[in-house]
C-alpha cells in the first residue's frame, strides 16, 4: 500500500506543478494538498497504521506517531499537512482565488513534504 499512495503522492507534485505552470492556482492547490495527504498515508503505511479513508486521521497519527513519538522526521513538518489542506479548502470553497504567491508556497512544501518521505521509505526498504 505504501508504494502505491507514493507514487500517487509523485504524480500529484507532478500534477501540481503542470497547473502551477499553467496558472491554474486553485487547481495547483487541490493537487497539493492531495500530495501531502497520499504521502502521509504512504509513511504512516511504512509503520503499519491504516488511514486511508480519514483525513483528520492521517494528519493526526502522522504528527502524533511520525514526529512526536518516534521521531522519525523534524518538527517542523507538524503544520504542513493543516496548511495544505487550509489552502485547498479555500482554493476549492472560498469565494476568492489562492493567489500565485501562496500556492508556489505550498507546492515547495508540498515537494520537500513528498521528498522527505520519499527518502525514508525508499531507505528502510
Amino acid at each position: 500500500m505504501k508504494n502505491e499512495f507514493l507514487t500517487k503522492a509523485k504524480e500529484n507534485i507532478e500534477a501540481a506543478t503542470l497547473l502551477f505552470d499553467n496558472e491554474l492556482y486553485n487547481d495547483c492547490a487541490n493537487r497539493t494538498y492531495y500530495a501531502g495527504f497520499h504521502a502521509a498515508i504512504a509513511a504512516l503505511a511504512n509503520i503499519d497504521i491504516d488511514t486511508v479513508h480519514s483525513h483528520e486521521a492521517t494528519q493526526a497519527n502522522f504528527v502524533n506517531e511520525l514526529i512526536r513519538r518516534r521521531k522519525v522526521y523534524p518538527n517542523d513538518l507538524k503544520s504542513y499537512l493543516k496548511d495544505l489542506q487550509d489552502v485547498r479548502n479555500d482554493a476549492d470553497y472560498g469565494q476568492k482565488s489562492v493567489s500565485k504567491k501562496v500556492v508556489s508556497r505550498m507546492l515547495k512544501k508540498a515537494s520537500h513534504f513528498v521528498e522527505l518521505i520519499t527518502r525514508n521509505i525508499e531507505k528502510n526498504d
